[in-house]
């Protein structure tokens, strides 16, 4: 590529040196085998500079799809090691758009460096040096106009750049709303919110418009001041250059030669401008995703990481402190041991840290204080990877891919036989109403697994739990969205799933785990409870008796007084 960039300026720039050549021996009819002579030399010159493209373009077309390659995949990496609260704070959209960007403003900037800058910058310094030589004035006027012309662009482009990146930003919010509106069109539809969101668009749609129209009112008013610059210099050179060819100090082939580079300078000079403003432009719509790229992951592997190797699969919570952005605690001092094996559930008022604990668990947060051991290994110094592998998860609201159902189970486990995802299936009673799809396992979901019902993705959730075959396993509201007599049905995949794995189960629905071998009870992230069922039952005015009365109505209540009695 370089060596095409020299090539193809050295050819443009010695053209002109020819036709000059060809007209001053033009004026004497003597010297027309002489001029032919020269025409061919032009011939040869142009293929040589096309020769030069070709063989850039060659080079360009390989380089450039490659790097765009390699920086979507360092994007792709890099942003998917980011912290669960990176995602939790971003539309999807966005980061989709931004990623975007990204791709394509590194083409249009290797674009505008190879094909216009760089060779802008050979071909003009080279004309300022040759006119230099051969007519000193019209060098020296050459360079004086280049530099004022290179710093009034380079100004103004850095003067536009803050209303570039203003412009990027708000695109990327017009596409992210556009994104969220699009993912809950079904609450729109519900709630009536269509008009609503839609004058909530417009704003954002009116602010890009009045950003862009300023952004390319800017790029007028400079093209404008950029064509005044273009006469001043044409009729400097051109009055200097007919000036001293009445003097007899030029010929009418320096004439060409004078009216040949200016012309070169003029169409350099216009783009290089236009490609400033271009190459702020890319560098603004870079901007969103290098400040992500140059944002710390806020979870790190530490730097000699183990894998983690579970045995038993007994966790332990040890003075654990953790809060949200630096806000107030949701733990302080929580300690909480699990031997292996044991079933354990977690119960509670809604916000007081069920959940905070599983995301702990699975290190998707680092903690404050303390600890998270897992057979004696702190979690925070082994391998996110191998910390997750050896955990199943079951969410409240599993989220599939818009790829097969044979995909979407066997995720958990990629070189899963057709025999081993068919197994999990029926162990979660899902393989029945797949086989009812015409396409069976090969059946897509739909996006984010649309095409299912909430019943069916978590029967699928719980298949590819079942395949993932983890020493510990996280029930997150595994079936709260199931019917009674899947559910049955679940509960007995789920007992099997259990059996000699650690589990920790979140449930609202108090029926759903009764026979956990040990329930505790958070409250404002602090355990007030600790034991089974009957136990808690016995417990008079606490929190898991009143929320037993309140689910389970009046025959569950007399039972719950007969434990007390008993």
């Amino acid at each position: 590529m370089l060596f095409s960039m020299v090539t193809t300026s050295a050819t443009d720039l010695y053209v002109p040196l020819l036709y000059k050549k060809l007209f001053n021996l033009l004026t004497s009819p003597e010297s027309v085998a002489l001029a032919l002579g020269v025409v061919w030399m032009v011939l040869a010159v142009k293929f040589i500079n096309w020769f030069g493209w070709r063989a850039g373009s060659r080079a360009l077309n390989f380089w450039q799809p490659k790097v765009m390659a390699d920086l979507v995949n360092s994007s792709f990496e890099y942003l998917q090691g980011h912290s669960y609260n990176f995602f939790t704070n971003r539309f999807a959209g966005s980061l989709v758009r931004t990623v975007n960007r990204f791709e394509r403003a590194f083409e249009d900037i290797s674009d505008i460096i190879f094909f216009e800058i760089g060779q802008t910058f050979i071909r003009v310094s080279a004309t300022i040096i040759i006119l230099f030589f051969q007519y000193k004035i019209l060098g020296l006027i050459v360079l004086v106009w280049v530099i004022l012309y290179c710093l009034f662009i380079l100004l103004f482009a850095r003067y536009k750049l803050k209303y570039d990146v203003q412009l990027a930003d708000t695109d990327s919010a017009v596409t992210g709303h556009l994104s969220d509106t699009i993912s809950n069109n079904i609450n729109l539809k519900i709630f009536g919110g269509t008009k609503k969101e839609l004058v909530h668009f417009k704003k954002l749609t009116d602010k890009l418009f009045r950003l862009r129209n300023y952004s390319w009112n800017l790029s007028a008013y400079n093209e404008a001041i950029q064509g005044a610059m273009f006469i001043f210099l044409e009729f400097a050179a051109i009055y200097t250059a007919v000036h001293y060819w009445g003097l007899g100090r030029l010929t009418l082939g320096d004439i060409i030669l004078v009216q040949g580079y200016i012309t070169l300078i003029f169409n350099n000079s216009w783009n290089l401008g236009r490609n400033v403003r271009r190459l702020y432009e890319r560098i603004a719509d870079a901007k969103e995703l290098t400040d992500i790229l140059l944002t710390p992951h806020e979870v790190m592997d530490v730097h000699d990481a183990k894998s983690l190797k579970v045995v038993s699969g007994e966790i332990v919570f040890k003075n654990v402190g953790f809060k949200y952005n630096n806000q107030n605690n949701i733990l302080h001092g929580f300690n909480l041991s699990i031997p292996a094996g044991q079933r354990v559930a977690l119960v509670g008022p809604s916000g007081g840290g069920k959940t905070t604990l599983i995301k702990l668990l699975f290190r998707f947060m680092d903690i404050q204080a303390g600890q998270i051991l897992i057979d004696g290994s702190e979690i925070a110094k082994v391998t996110q990877e191998s910390l997750r592998n050896n955990i199943a998860l079951v969410p409240q609201e599993p989220i599939l891919f818009h790829r097969s159902l044979f995909d979407n189970i066997s995720y958990a486990k990629p070189n899963a036989t057709k025999a081993e995802v068919e197994k999990a299936a029926k162990l979660a009673h899902a393989h029945e109403f797949i086989m009812n799809f015409p396409d069976k396992y090969g059946s897509f979901v739909g996006e984010r697994g649309v095409k299912l019902s909430g019943g069916e993705r978590q029967r699928v959730a719980i298949a590819r739990a079942i395949l993932k075959n983890a020493p510990i396993l996280v029930l997150d509201e595994a079936t709260s969205s199931l019917d009674s007599e899947s559910e049955s049905l679940i509960q007995d995949a789920l007992h099997t799933l259990m059996k000699g794995r650690t589990t920790i189960a979140i449930a609202h629905r108090l029926s759903t785990i009764k026979d956990s071998d040990r329930i505790i009870v958070i409250e404002s992230g602090k355990i007030v409870a600790d034991g089974d069922h009957k136990t808690l039952l016995k417990v008079n005015n606490g929190i898991y008796q009143k929320l037993w009365e309140i689910q389970a109505g009046g025959f569950e209540t007399a039972e719950s007084k007969k434990a007390n009695a008993n």
